[in-house]
């Protein structure tokens, strides 16, 4: 388990060296050019990792696994994980009325 958090650390430190690569530029045109390449690609590809992260959610929930442990394990807040495996991605001021949804009761998550 170590092992696939540092290699997924790597990789996650290969794609802001990338990014820390494009805004170090000097040409502003090229610059441009590219960023705007990139932010093309952003979100599908955004939500196509959203979407791999909520399955891993979604099959640990479905074995039981409580949400502050997918939480600890995935780096993210317990009410993150709540959020990922309701489908919910947008902002917090955003957010829906919850109505009489019973929160965090399933798996003995009180949010302490």
């Amino acid at each position: 388990m170590a092992d696939e958090q540092v290699g997924g650390e790597e990789e996650v430190r290969r794609v802001f060296d990338a990014l820390d690569a494009l805004e170090a530029m000097e040409d502003p045109k090229a610059r441009a050019r590219a960023i705007s390449a990139f932010l093309r690609e952003q979100q599908p590809r955004l939500r196509k990792l959203s979407a791999l992260r909520r399955d891993y959610v979604l099959g640990e929930r479905r074995q039981k696994v409580t949400r502050k442990k997918i939480a600890d394990d995935i780096g993210v807040s317990p009410s993150t994980v709540q959020d990922i495996e309701q489908g919910y991605t947008g902002s917090g001021r955003n957010r829906p009325p919850t109505g009489n949804e019973k929160r965090g009761s399933d798996d003995g998550d009180d949010g302490k």
